[in-house]
């Protein structure tokens, strides 16, 4: 019986398991279609028009489709686009100093920036839009006021370290204190379970890294050492994402905290949501 028992639990667990991660690549979906596009227009012939324009007018479309197809609510469109201005002011500051570069021609390059890196970063606020309505996120014993402090500063720093020494490690024990204590709750199935947020930044700054080596294949941007030839990304941008995630992070639960859009979603036809014990809450 215990044998049967446990059999049970390993096949649970194991389902519980695959049901995350079609959640997770559900939440994804817009990222992966926008890298995809970036990978396959490296594939194409030569045309009249550059590569970096055509993955503009990809980008758009692709946003106009997954606001159409119910991905993203209007709020979730606010969101994405601010962290795409966002993104690429970042982009235009950094590509400045030199931290990396697109070396390809287009008509819609701003600054040796085309107006398509943006998406880079409204794609990650895609995935965070869509985490929450699928995984029914809700967070607990959440701090705004020190988180947003800390994030502020955060993207500043990355400006700032090429002038003034780089506070990046500090920033990071700044973070693990600002949020300390508090847990980000989820849904798998009919049940609940929860980690704390740090972690959760930490798993994603890794996958972001994991798909920065992928959008840098890809020809989506060159760092200075891939310019002659492709090498992987190296691991302090691990880092550097776990850190940057905040600032997505903050930006999102402020433009979200409010309305409708922060509802969890009707439950499917014949089937009982689950339990949300852990409810949203700031201090």
């Amino acid at each position: 019986m215990e044998e049967r028992s446990g059999t049970s639990g390993v096949r649970y667990g194991l389902g519980q398991l695959v049901r995350f991660g079609v959640a997770q690549a559900r939440a994804c979906a817009f990222a992966v279609a926008l890298l995809a596009g970036i990978g396959a227009s490296r594939l194409l012939p030569p045309l009249p028009v550059a590569r970096y324009d055509l993955v503009l007018v990809y980008g758009v479309l692709l946003t106009l489709a997954a606001r159409r197809m119910g991905w993203e609510t209007r709020r979730d469109t606010a969101v994405i686009a601010a962290c795409h201005l966002l993104g690429l002011l970042f982009e235009l500051v950094k590509v400045r100093l030199g931290s990396w570069s697109y070396p390809e021609d287009a008509l819609t390059k701003v600054a040796g920036v085309p107006l398509y890196g943006g998406f880079m970063y409204a794609a990650v606020a895609s995935y965070i839009c869509r985490a929450r309505r699928l995984m029914r996120l809700r967070y607990t014993r959440y701090r705004a006021a020190a988180t947003t402090v800390v994030a502020a500063a955060v993207y500043l720093n990355f400006f700032t370290h090429h002038w003034i020494p780089d506070l990046r490690w500090p920033l990071a024990l700044a973070m693990t204190v600002a949020t300390a204590g508090t847990w980000v709750g989820f849904s798998v199935g009919a049940h609940r379970y929860r980690m704390p947020l740090a972690v959760s930044f930490v798993l994603i700054g890794f996958f972001l890294w994991v798909a920065e080596n992928a959008a840098t294949y890809a020809g989506a941007w060159s760092y200075p050492q891939q310019l002659g030839g492709w090498q992987p990304v190296p691991l302090t941008k691990f880092a550097a994402w776990s850190l940057l995630i905040s600032v997505t992070f903050v930006l999102a639960e402020h433009l979200s905290a409010r309305g409708p859009d922060r509802r969890a979603p009707r439950p499917e036809p014949g089937r009982r949501p689950p339990p949300v014990s852990d409810s949203f809450k700031t201090g």
